[in-house]
């Protein structure tokens, strides 16, 4: 989500060359996917129960740093009572758990779309004790409308990597333009460009900040599955350069290395070269607005996979630490001039599909399993 995929950024932090890992990747290449953590994906909708067909759908959502904030439990013989759990905040970069609770609103949205394709509506309440208390208390009840856009939920990625030259035309986006602002050419574009990539250079050079993403590293198959969410940074490369002392978390802390450096300006070269951006704004900011946004922001993933166009979380601008001051008031003087908040910032183009990023299995994500 606002996260940049530090899954690439920080890829090759160790310094040194691939080349120089090569020897080290050999033998173990092809058994290096974790199919553990992948498997959530091929699980979804194999349950018995409507509500955990539907659970396990949405926990495919979009969210932040993969940290799949979301607890569930089953009440009664239709209800689903969900909360965010507090032991996977993002401390330093999303210290009001905005991003996070923009991601409840990904995965409340993705679960309301499971139970309609079965012809089952969801009554929502949200936050039915509180803010400090349930995000939401679902109810499946009958009389669901199956939404055409659920049908792009198992391509749906966020992208990880560069994009194609092409620029995106005016018809090609027009089914994203009910979800978000699209910003496809011209000067507003070109600025909203630079403020992303200013801001990812201030992440980069704030140490609690790139801490924060160090910390959720998972380097290799058995990290990934033994924590399936995170930065994951997987496959033989990756596990070659670790095995070689190529890429160390200690490296990754130092700007000045030449790998970090490298990955640092190929990600802003990234960023400048997108051929579009879009901006994703709420009239308030109360915990309300931060779940509609989210809400938006899946169908937004979904109706671009379904145009075949890939779309990049960088809201690293968003982020409300004190380093990002200033980028944060540039964005709202930029995309919100009239007022409002700036929910989300993002690049758009077409690219390749990203392979699929680890999840847990429901289970753990269950108050009463």
């Amino acid at each position: 989500m606002p996260d940049l995929s530090r899954r690439k950024t920080l890829a090759l932090i160790g310094g040194g060359t691939v080349l120089a890992a090569g020897a080290g990747i050999g033998a173990f290449a092809a058994t290096r996917t974790p199919h553990a953590a992948l498997a959530p994906w091929d699980a979804a909708g194999a349950y018995a129960d409507p509500r955990m067909r539907a659970l396990s759908y949405a926990l495919l959502a979009p969210n932040p740093h993969n940290r799949q904030p979301w607890e569930a439990e089953l009440i009664g013989t239709d209800g689903i009572t969900i909360w965010r759990d507090p032991a996977r905040d993002l401390l330093v970069t999303d210290p009001f758990a905005r991003q996070l609770t923009i991601g409840m609103g990904c995965f409340l949205e993705l679960a309301r779309m499971a139970a309609d394709a079965e012809g089952l509506a969801t009554e929502t309440t949200l936050f039915p004790a509180g803010e400090a208390g349930p995000v939401a208390r679902l109810r499946l009840v009958p009389g669901g409308t199956p939404d055409p856009l659920f049908a792009h939920v198992m391509e749906r990625r966020s992208h990880k990597a560069a994009f194609e030259l092409r620029p995106v035309t005016a018809d090609a986006a027009a089914p994203l333009a009910r979800h978000a602002t699209l910003h496809l050419d011209g000067r507003l574009r070109d600025d909203l460009r630079q403020l992303a990539q200013d801001a990812w250079r201030t992440e980069m050079a704030t140490p609690a900040a790139l801490k924060e993403s160090i910390d959720l590293l998972r380097i290799g198959r058995n990290e990934i599955e033994a924590n399936p969410d995170g930065i994951d940074l997987g496959g033989p490369l990756m596990e070659g350069l670790a095995r070689a002392g190529l890429l160390t978390r200690a490296a990754a802390m130092d700007p000045d290395n030449p790998g970090t450096r490298r990955q640092i300006e190929g990600e802003a070269a990234i960023i400048m070269g997108a051929p579009a951006m879009l901006t994703l704004v709420t009239p308030g900011n109360t915990r309300r607005d931060q779940i509609a946004a989210g809400r938006r922001w899946l169908r937004l993933n979904l109706a671009a996979t379904g145009a075949g166009l890939a779309i990049r979380p960088v809201s690293q601008a968003l982020q409300e630490y004190p380093e990002m001051a200033a980028h944060l008031a540039r964005a709202h003087a930029l995309a919100a001039p009239d007022g409002g908040t700036v929910q989300m910032l993002g690049l758009l183009g077409y690219a390749a599909r990203t392979a699929r990023t680890p999840r847990w299995p429901l289970e753990t994500r269950m108050r009463d399993a």
